[in-house]
């Protein structure tokens, strides 16, 4: 391996790395602002007691997520310092307003939340957790306006060696950042849910607190199944917007060599390992032509084709990502998404009427099910960044030339600490949350005058 290669193996180990703490704290802070709320119209001293133990596992993420952001900041500088004086001027934009605007929303509000309890009326305690919610969600966008110009760069003009922002609107209109934000906020609630239904699962198995985790588990299954169906129709229109913007994306995703009209969409294939001779495929007819254009008969450009469009525009090279990963990043992804979602059906099911199951295999898959929701995002992004390569600004700039002049040694070092780091962060992470999401809710408190005359007591 080269400079470039052990530069790429960072940034994707600590961006993925950092992506499982996302999805985790934008969804637990949407399902502990609904809790909150829960238990402001009805009283239930239960729903309380699971506001506050959701609570904790989430500023357990919270506080994790903040950790592993800091060191993207770096990322840029330490090995993609050629990249970041090219698209300092646009990309420091969505960068500094996610740092000093959304961040600013969310931290200062959650500080609230976590200190206002029996000091703050109950009304305004649970508007500052929503906050948070809507400042996670509004951080969201604005990382995504970034990667979105990395995507499809738009209002940007090049002046010399740089590129300088010329269309506040038009970056952070992003017709790629407006498609992607609906999907990955629904991902994130998914992600979020899962996870709740997972800790709630594994109380209710032990007929443990099932008055505090009954209505957080079926909350949690609700919002995946919900957020889950939301999600085919915005990966639909992420699809289709895909195709408008990058095109050999759509066609790697498939291995589709040569133009198809219609073209089919394989659920399964076997063939050699660059996808240009399968030997065995399950494909569903026309579907692939569905995602592209709309239209069972739409008309879908192959990798050939695409490689010779590109080579007259940005002259001779090699434009083809590496099709097994983009092939089966893409179906991983829609597999572990919708399989988590097809267990969160079977439990609403089998848990509604005030049942539980006492088989122990269910309670085990809905368990276990926390790990697919984690997957189905880590190849989400790992697919949305390897299926832009050779491009790392598309259509600007290619990968090899926005690394770092460094000497290997340098990579190989900041490689080797940042994984040393980060593995001792997911050691850390995983003891913290199974220490406290393993222990009983807190007790039910006394009633107090400190909330004022119209507040309940915390």
């Amino acid at each position: 391996m080269d400079a470039l290669d052990l530069a790429r193996w960072q940034f994707g180990i600590t961006t993925v790395y950092h992506f499982l703490f996302v999805p985790v704290t934008i969804g637990l802070a949407f399902l502990v602002a609904i809790l909150q709320t829960v238990w402001l119209r009805t009283g239930n001293a239960a729903h309380l007691r699971a506001t506050k133990f959701f609570g904790t596992l989430f500023l357990i993420n919270f506080a994790m997520g903040v950790v592993t952001g800091i060191v993207q900041e770096f990322q840029f500088g330490m090995n993609w310092s050629s990249y970041s004086r090219f698209v300092g001027d646009v990309f420091g934009a969505p960068l500094a307003i996610e740092a000093l605007l959304t961040f600013f929303l969310e931290s200062v509000f959650l500080g609230l939340w976590i200190f206002g309890w029996n000091r703050l009326p109950r009304l305004v305690h649970a508007a500052c957790i929503w906050l948070v919610a809507i400042g996670s969600a509004l951080s969201a966008y604005a990382i995504l306006v970034a990667n979105s110009f990395m995507q499809w760069p738009v209002g940007f003009a090049v002046r010399g060696s740089r590129a300088e922002l010329t269309d506040f609107g038009a970056v952070f209109g992003n017709k790629v950042a407006l498609a992607t934000f609906p999907h990955v906020l629904l991902a994130s609630w998914l992600t979020g849910g899962v996870l709740m239904a997972c800790v709630a699962a594994w109380h209710l198995r032990r007929r443990r607190n099932v008055a505090v985790f009954r209505m957080p588990m079926r909350l949690a299954m609700a919002v995946t199944v919900i957020t889950g169906t939301g999600m085919l129709f915005t990966g639909d229109n992420l699809a289709k917007v895909m195709v408008q913007t990058q095109p050999m994306k759509m066609a790697a995703a498939e291995a589709l060599y040569e133009t198809a009209q219609p073209a089919p969409f394989s659920l399964f294939t076997i063939g050699t390992l660059d996808g240009s001779e399968p030997i065995f495929s399950i494909g569903v007819p026309g579907l692939l032509s569905f995602l592209a254009t709309g239209s069972f008969d739409g008309k879908v450009l192959g990798i050939n084709n695409i490689q010779a469009q590109y080579q007259k525009i940005y002259g001779p090279g090699h434009y083809v990502p590496y099709i097994p990963m983009a092939y089966w990043a893409f179906r991983l992804m829609i597999g572990f998404g919708m399989l988590a979602v097809l267990i969160a059906l079977v439990m609403l099911w089998l848990t509604r009427r005030g049942r539980l199951p006492e088989n122990r295999w269910v309670w085990t898959a809905t368990i276990w099910a926390v790990v697919l929701p984690f997957l189905a995002n880590s190849f989400a992004w790992i697919f949305t960044e390897m299926g832009r390569q050779p491009w790392i600004v598309f259509g600007q700039m290619k990968t090899a030339a926005g690394v770092s002049p460094n000497g290997i040694g340098h990579v190989v070092t900041s490689l080797a600490a940042f994984t040393l780091l980060y593995g001792a962060l997911a050691v850390i992470e995983v003891r913290l949350l199974l220490k406290y999401g393993r222990q009983d809710p807190p007790p039910e408190q006394p009633a107090t005058e400190d909330d004022g005359p119209l507040a309940f007591a915390y």
